[in-house]
């Protein structure tokens, strides 16, 4: 792994760690944090290898597959509540401790900052950047296993394990969905961005 994506990756853990850990207050309301840490995220892609730009390619059809594979996403998550909620009691209210996070701004702004920066900044960082980046030194199946763990586990410091297999399973999708096929990093770019919305302020499951 190059080491542009190991301190990459550690600039992104270090980022989530102070958005989500309970001990320390940050200045900013989450979602100044999470825009914040987006722009950095995109910063870092830009900087440290633009191969991905290669694997943008906008069409309609990519923005069709994009919706298509945020619906499909939204639907997984809704059916995985309803069987989380009957299974576990702690589940319900771990969700609801997701999203008293969005207290902290109107719901116009964060679906906006979800849909036009946060949502395409992760996706170009962790498939385009990251799992692009280690799959040009390893294999397309190490890179989709390390980036898929690597982006569950940042998510750990919020303590909440509906949050951490939410980004497992957001990993798992978007990520096979990279490996199988690179080239449509702008779909994917669209699932991420809409999936975000949708379940933060259009349907919140």
């Amino acid at each position: 792994m190059k080491r542009s994506i190991q301190l990459s990756i550690l600039i992104a853990a270090l980022l989530w760690f102070l958005m989500f850990n309970p001990w320390i207050a940050m200045p900013v309301d989450f979602w100044t944090m999470m825009t914040i840490s987006g722009c950095i995220l995109l910063t870092m892609a830009l900087l440290f290898d633009r191969s991905w730009l290669a694997d943008i390619k906008v069409s309609w059809s990519g923005l069709f597959i994009g919706i298509a594979l945020a619906l499909a996403l939204w639907g997984i998550f809704w059916v995985g509540d309803k069987v989380a909620t009957w299974m576990f009691p702690f589940a319900r209210p771990q969700v609801d401790t997701i999203y008293s996070m969005k207290d902290s701004q109107s719901e116009w702004v964060i679906g906006l900052l979800l849909l036009f920066i946060i949502g395409p900044a992760e996706e170009i960082f962790w498939r385009g950047f990251v799992q692009r980046g280690i799959s040009v030194r390893s294999s397309a199946n190490v890179a989709f296993i390390v980036t898929l763990l690597v982006y569950g586990l940042v998510h750990i410091w919020k303590f909440n394990f509906m949050l951490i297999m939410a980004a497992l399973v957001c990993g798992f999708v978007w990520g096979l969905a990279y490996r199988l096929w690179p080239k449509q990093l702008f779909a994917l770019i669209v699932s991420h961005a809409v999936w975000d919305t949708l379940v933060f302020v259009v349907w919140p499951i």
